[in-house]
């Protein structure tokens, strides 16, 4: 739910143009000094090497010019648009952040400023857009199907709430949505990698100005758009920008100036390795039926929708059934049905598969019928992808809801389940993993709700999906490719077979 917080006395002071929201409650304007950047100084021609006119009483002498280093690569781009008083209210606020990196991280990247026709749609030329404002704004069509293409690309776009200015917040969640329709924008949780992609920052200073709106987290706030296990656009709730400029002001609803440079370096820190694995990730094999092919007496199966991010990876499962085939010779088929938990048809669908990265609830007659559905024999597969904590405690505390009676306790590594069609005692983990571990190898961790002495529910915690895609995501905690298709098999043989 959107939380809109109300600053009093700004009303029609601040319009920039009709219906820009400065009158609306929430409104923060920019702040009340504004002090412009220098403009660049003049370059000189390198073809200028001979003393210009009036010529020296000798023949003229080539000049002697240091060579300059190289230009540092751009890391952000920052929007410009036609009202100055918003996309440039905090005119240094990149140039301090890129400073800070270059001081803390050794890293020395450049920015540049340009309106959003002239930036290039090419991730390696702009690897992160930075949006920045206080006002209620919108993108064309063909505006909104550029960014499309240079997020799916491997590009990362970063929008900053001027202040917390609610106007510009809600526009900037409403406007990807309108890029990304099929997505699900939700507030990121604590163990997002980007959170921890150099510094940990699942805990934040907050200003005095944002404790005044009755906010009282301590947990930094973006909502964000996943696409393929990468988060590929953030949405800051509060101001980043003041303190990446080291303007220590209260009054203004913002993170603190330390928070908000740690923030902006794991941005940097996030986008950089995931772009890196996007340029490794950009053509996934993926299984289909053929055409016309009697599909009776098939396994099949169907993906769980809900309210939240609920499709995390679309070829993994088609991948995973395409081993399963040719592992065990049962014929599959390769086409999901995707089904929400209160559609009449759940009871016909063998086997359910749920996932996702982020907190979810299930609605009182989602809950119901999933019940109805595991008491009467049905069977459903989640996991938590990526190992990612916010879908784990949710997942955990639904069921718990959903079954007070027969609680998610872990299978015994001796049970049936690790033995067909593979014998699973270790299996490989990703580096993130493996890191937290101890052991490049672990025991299998399933958890499962025992009903008439079968399992109705088999739950990962650990990721799986991005090992049947063969692409991991760098920050996963999950099995490695193998692993995670062995230990797949036998989930799907189990769960046929009972």
């Amino acid at each position: 739910m959107l939380a809109v917080f109300c600053v009093p006395g700004y009303a029609g002071q601040y319009t920039i143009f009709k219906g820009d929201g400065s009158d609306e409650p929430g409104f923060v304007p920019p702040p009340r000094k504004m002090r412009l950047p220098p403009p660049p100084a003049r370059s000189v021609s390198s073809a200028e090497t001979t003393i210009p006119f009036p010529p020296p009483p000798v023949a003229p002498v080539a000049r002697t010019e240091a060579k300059k280093p190289p230009k540092p690569p751009v890391m952000f781009t920052k929007i410009k648009t036609g009202h100055l008083l918003d996309w440039c209210a905090t005119p240094n606020d990149v140039n301090n952040l890129l400073k800070s990196m270059k001081g803390m991280m050794n890293i020395n990247y450049t920015m540049e400023v340009k309106s959003l026709a002239e930036i290039d749609p090419t991730p390696q030329n702009n690897p992160i857009i930075y949006r920045s404002g206080h006002y209620h704004f919108s993108f064309t069509p063909e505006e909104r199907a550029k960014l499309r293409k240079f997020m799916l690309d491997g590009g990362m776009m970063v929008l900053n709430t001027g202040l917390g200015s609610s106007p510009f917040y809600v526009s900037a969640k409403r406007e990807l949505a309108k890029i990304f329709p099929e997505v699900h924008i939700q507030r990121l949780s604590s163990d997002h990698p980007i959170f921890h992609a150099y510094y940990d920052v699942d805990r934040v200073k907050y200003r005095q100005a944002v404790r005044k709106t009755g906010f009282r987290g301590n947990e930094p706030w973006f909502d964000g758009i996943t696409i393929g296990c990468r988060t590929v656009a953030v949405v800051s709730r509060w101001g980043l920008a003041v303190g990446w400029e080291q303007n220590e002001d209260e009054s203004y609803q913002a993170y603190s100036s330390a928070d908000a440079q740690k923030l902006g370096m794991n941005l940097f820190a996030y986008a950089t390795a995931q772009r890196a694995w996007a340029k490794q990730t950009v053509k996934k094999m993926k299984f289909v039926d053929a055409r016309n092919e009697h599909s009776a007496d098939k396994m099949y199966m169907a993906q769980v929708v809900y309210d939240g991010e609920w499709k995390t990876r679309h070829a993994g499962l088609s991948v995973l059934l395409r081993s399963f085939n040719l592992k065990t010779k049962i014929p599959v088929k390769y086409a999901l049905k995707e089904i929400r938990l209160d559609d009449k048809r759940l009871f016909d669908m063998p086997l359910l598969y749920i996932t996702g990265h982020e907190n979810f609830l299930l609605h009182k007659n989602e809950a119901a019928q999933l019940r109805k559905y595991l008491l009467n024999g049905g069977c459903l597969f989640a996991e938590a992808c990526c190992g990612r904590k916010g879908f784990d405690l949710a997942f955990r505390a639904q069921m718990q809801k959903l079954l007070p009676e027969h609680p998610l306790k872990p299978i015994p590594a001796g049970h049936s389940l690790f033995d067909m069609p593979n014998r699973v005692a270790q299996l490989g983990v990703t580096p993130a993993l493996a890191a937290q571990a101890g052991s490049a190898a672990v025991k299998p961790v399933l958890l499962g709700v025992e009903i008439d002495n079968h399992y109705a529910v088999i739950y990962s915690p650990f990721g799986m999906a991005g090992g049947w895609e063969m692409s991991q995501n760098p920050y996963a905690h999950g099995y490695d490719e193998s692993g995670s298709v062995i230990l797949g098999q036998n989930i799907l043989m189990y769960a046929i077979t009972q």
